[in-house]
């Protein structure tokens, strides 16, 4: 009997863990948001917002997103997938979120779902100097290049035409800097903290930077796929980073100044 006991003993006590395994099992599948890591896709070349350094991405971007992931209770796993792998993964679903100084853009709302704004940007035009640029229409026979698929593009596009010969398209913002430094384009249009961060860093290439009454502001958001159940959370997150200072703090750390808050809260209604 006491042998017979024993067994039942143990029978009962591998049924008990194997209802807990179970049970943990299911905890950490139930959809809580606690302790889950995001998948984040990212162009790490478009500083001051996201960029290489000492092989880790780093930036406006990463430090914001961080902030407001840690408030909606989720960590990040940030990869350098480049702009068009980034944005296809958000498509198909492989990626939870993108972030790279999107631009939200009717467009774009087609095929992604986008965060309340988080950052005010415009286009800005820069050259070397003695290019003679004072306004977007002297950009007009000059050869520009942009990022392709940016708003810098689509910048471009409006004032020298959709299908110009004069507009080189390349892959990154670092690239058209390139060009630009080596002469194969006199212009580069891209936005406007990318453009004065490159010229901040580069002092003896001799640049001059120029933005044009006609550029309108842009906003930039945090893009999820269509219908993902992270917007709303990361709109609530956003709000508070915003409102208990961890916004500012982050903002004044890359930029140097204080941000208009109330600006981005506008543009979000």
């Amino acid at each position: 009997m006491k042998l017979l006991n024993s067994k039942i003993v143990f029978i009962m006590m591998i049924g008990f863990v194997l209802v807990l395994a179970a049970c943990g099992k299911q905890n950490s599948n139930n959809g809580s948001s606690k302790d889950k890591v995001l998948n984040v896709g990212t162009e790490a070349t478009f500083a001051p917002f996201e960029y290489q350094q000492k092989g880790k991405i780093v930036g406006f971007d990463v430090d914001l997103l961080n902030a407001v992931a840690k408030q909606a209770g989720y960590k990040i796993s940030i990869k350098n997938t480049g702009w068009d792998a980034m944005l296809a993964g958000l498509q198909n679903k492989e990626l939870d979120v993108g972030m790279a100084g999107i631009t939200i853009n009717d467009e774009r709302k087609k095929s992604y779902d986008f965060s309340n704004p988080y950052f005010e940007s415009k286009s800005m035009i820069v050259f070397k100097k003695g290019t003679n640029i004072k306004t977007a229409k002297d950009l007009i026979g000059k050869k520009v290049g942009v990022q392709n698929g940016t708003t810098g593009q689509f910048t471009a596009e409006s004032i020298l035409g959709k299908n110009s010969n004069k507009i080189s398209k390349y892959e990154t913002s670092a690239l058209c800097f390139t060009a630009l430094k080596s002469g194969d384009v006199d212009a580069v249009v891209t936005d406007n903290a990318v453009a004065l961060q490159y010229v901040k860093n580069n002092p003896n290439s001799n640049l001059e930077t120029v933005t044009d009454k006609s550029f309108k502001s842009e906003y930039y958001g945090i893009a999820f796929p269509k219908n993902s159940d992270l917007k709303a959370k990361f709109d609530k997150a956003l709000t508070k980073v915003m409102d208990n200072g961890e916004y500012a703090k982050i903002y004044k750390k890359w930029f140097n100044k204080q941000p208009d808050v109330d600006v981005l809260k506008n543009a979000a209604k």
